[in-house]
């Protein structure tokens, strides 16, 4: 019976010790910015924190098919509904939001007054997500349609598969421009600013956060989930260009 007990004691206690990995999943747009921020949390907790990047639509999808994940963040609402419930109640959140605008090559450069210099002939390819699913390309083709550009721009449209793939199409001159995240251009090396898409004219971009309920940290999930609340990660968002939402 002693030693039973024993094991048993031996079990508890090991249930008691939180998981020392947190895998999070989270939008291309928040590459940059995630990764030492997971750092850092790593270097104040011993918590390891395993960063999955990509776009929203395909890490939603990976998370309804069971994909092992302890915290979602979106670049856009529709893909976290998509995946309601597959979140712990209580936990789902709006963390940051962001802001569009017209990412030109480099070698390029020009200055657009509106956003219908699109129209100019010399604009032969413009590089967006995927308006089907990806987040940034969603949120383009809605401004666009507010804008009357659509249906004229249509014919010059790249899609691609992640915000990051729009910018790296507009870096390489594979695109004449491209509509991305502004966070997206302060860590760009070839493409630089056209035009910012004024907040008033383009839809809420906002990126909700949310612990999965069937992740393997669930508990971590929300420790670091926290601490991307704290001021300190928000002082790193804000230098990123990102606006924190309290």
């Amino acid at each position: 019976m002693r030693s039973l007990i024993l094991v048993l004691l031996a079990l508890a206690s090991l249930d008691a010790v939180p998981a020392r990995e947190v895998v999070v999943s989270a939008a291309a747009s928040l590459a940059d910015v995630l990764r030492p921020l997971a750092s850092d949390y790593e270097h104040r907790t011993g918590e390891h924190v395993a960063v999955n990047i990509g776009a929203s639509n395909t890490l939603a999808r990976q998370i309804a098919a069971g994909a092992r994940v302890d915290l979602f963040i979106s670049a856009d609402e529709a893909q976290m509904n998509a995946i309601a419930r597959e979140l712990a109640p209580g936990t789902r959140i709006d963390l940051l939001a962001n802001q569009l605008a017209v990412a030109v090559p480099d070698d390029r450069p020009r200055t657009f007054t509106s956003i219908r210099d699109l129209l100019d002939p010399a604009i032969r390819r413009i590089a967006i997500g995927d308006p089907a699913a990806v987040p940034a390309g969603v949120y383009a083709r809605e401004y666009l349609q507010r804008a009357g550009v659509w249906s004229a721009v249509q014919s010059k449209l790249v899609p691609a598969g992640s915000v990051r793939l729009a910018l790296t199409a507009v870096e390489s001159g594979a695109a004449d421009a491209g509509i991305v995240y502004t966070t997206d251009l302060a860590t760009a090396h070839h493409a630089r600013l056209a035009f910012t898409v004024p907040a008033a004219d383009a839809p809420k971009i906002t990126y909700p956060a949310a612990v999965i309920r069937a992740g393997t940290n669930p508990a971590g999930g929300r420790r670091f989930l926290d601490f991307l609340r704290s001021d300190d990660a928000a002082r790193v968002f804000a230098r990123a260009g990102f606006r924190v939402v309290r």
